[in-house]
């Protein structure tokens, strides 16, 4: 499963998702779906310098800039989190976002979980 962006509107999102959420950064740029892991490296150092701390809400991406807020929507169950890039991944096909276990919990799923998200303003 690739991850590709959809191409809705903010306002048609946060409809289809039935929850209120903070504005994207680009209104229409839409947001990414696929599939999250979860990831714990505690102690090691992530791309971006700083310790990893499995008990913080960061994430993984492959491309946003380090420090970037994004909202991760659980499509199962609707529940999200707004998580801060400082590390570089995921690194195997179909996933689009590794999340700290904390992250995770928030979320409610361990493993693997289709999730959407978006960079927030």
């Amino acid at each position: 499963m690739i991850a590709r962006p959809i191409r809705l509107p903010f306002f048609a999102l946060c409809a289809a998702l039935h929850s209120p959420l903070p504005a994207l950064a680009t209104e229409g740029s839409g947001a990414q779906t696929g599939i999250a892991s979860v990831y714990a490296y505690a102690g090691s150092r992530t791309a971006s310098g700083e310790r990893a701390q499995p008990r913080r809400l960061t994430a993984a991406h492959r491309t946003l800039p380090f420090g970037t807020k994004v909202m991760v929507i659980n499509n199962r169950n609707g529940r999200s989190v707004v998580v801060r890039i400082n590390d570089r991944g995921p690194f195997i096909k179909g996933r689009i976002i590794d999340l700290t276990p904390s992250a995770a919990q928030v979320l409610g799923f361990s493993g693997l979980a289709p999730v959407t998200l978006g960079v927030i303003n």
